[in-house]
């Protein structure tokens, strides 16, 4: 009994040791397959600049504008940036409770889920379908359409992803004012941005419901009930909150980098 008095102290140091803290965010970022999510935003953004070129470059970006982009969505700076929110927004029995439920069966199936969801969505084809299946059950009483929307209500995300997308607006904006592509105060900025706001809440809700009713919907009704309830702890909520802090802060640093490689090519064009 001594000895176990003795180890107990020791034991509660290295608990608290910061050693011990990064090593349990480092599993928290492994559980949640960060990496494997940044490298299909990645893709995604890559998807974005090519459509950025021929709206705004003609087509003429080139090898200079693929290079540039590719550095602009590095995989790593945005896992980065998400693992400094999780740090100081998932802390104690918080991460513990996180590690726990993504360490389980179920949850190591619903990041997988939600990734492939997130890869696949990318095709057009599946976008469109996953929007109409949405607008069929909407205004209905489908279960599971509910037990989505306790989830997303319950975690602020329709206005968290507005206010993400608008952030990222101002931002793409302010780099193409910065790069020389445009006068615009910030306050023609912010007036410009604002005027969207119906427009990106209706688009990002009917996508936001249309992803995760494809994301899913391999799982059962009680597998995405215990979704939904470990969502509404103290645990999911922080979560939530960090990834959405996380993701936000790389997206505007990456939508005005953008801005302003758009800017300067722009300039370069008319040169």
């Amino acid at each position: 009994m001594i000895r176990a008095f003795a180890i107990a102290p020791v034991l509660l140091m290295l608990a608290l040791s910061p050693a011990w803290a990064d090593a349990r965010l480092t599993v928290l970022v492994d559980v949640l397959k960060l990496r494997e999510a940044a490298l299909i935003l990645r893709e995604e953004g890559i998807t974005y600049a090519e459509d950025l070129n021929t709206d705004m470059l003609a087509g003429d970006g080139g090898a200079g504008w693929q290079q540039q982009v590719e550095a602009i969505y590095d995989p790593a700076r945005m896992v980065e940036m998400v693992r400094r929110d999780l740090k100081i927004g998932v802390f104690g029995e918080d991460r513990g409770d996180v590690i726990a439920f993504f360490s389980s069966d179920l949850g190591v199936q619903i990041v997988d889920l939600e990734n492939s969801a997130r890869a696949a969505i990318q095709d057009p084809d599946i976008e469109a379908a996953a929007r109409e299946r949405y607008a069929a059950l909407a205004g209905g009483d489908d279960p599971r359409l509910a037990m989505i929307h306790e989830m997303v209500e319950g975690g602020d995300m329709i206005n968290r992803n507005v206010t993400s997308a608008m952030n990222a607006n101002y931002q793409f904006m302010r780099g193409l004012v910065t790069g020389g592509a445009l006068e615009m105060s910030d306050d023609d900025i912010l007036r410009d941005v604002a005027s969207e706001i119906d427009e990106i809440t209706e688009d990002t809700t009917a996508w936001l419901y249309g992803y995760m009713l494809l994301a899913y919907s391999p799982l059962s009704d009680d597998e995405l009930a215990t979704y939904v309830a470990f969502a509404q702890t103290q645990a999911g909520q922080s979560l939530n909150a960090a990834l959405f802090d996380g993701f936000g802060k790389a997206y505007e640093d990456i939508s005005y980098a953008l801005g302003r490689a758009v800017a300067l090519n722009m300039t370069a064009q008319e040169l």
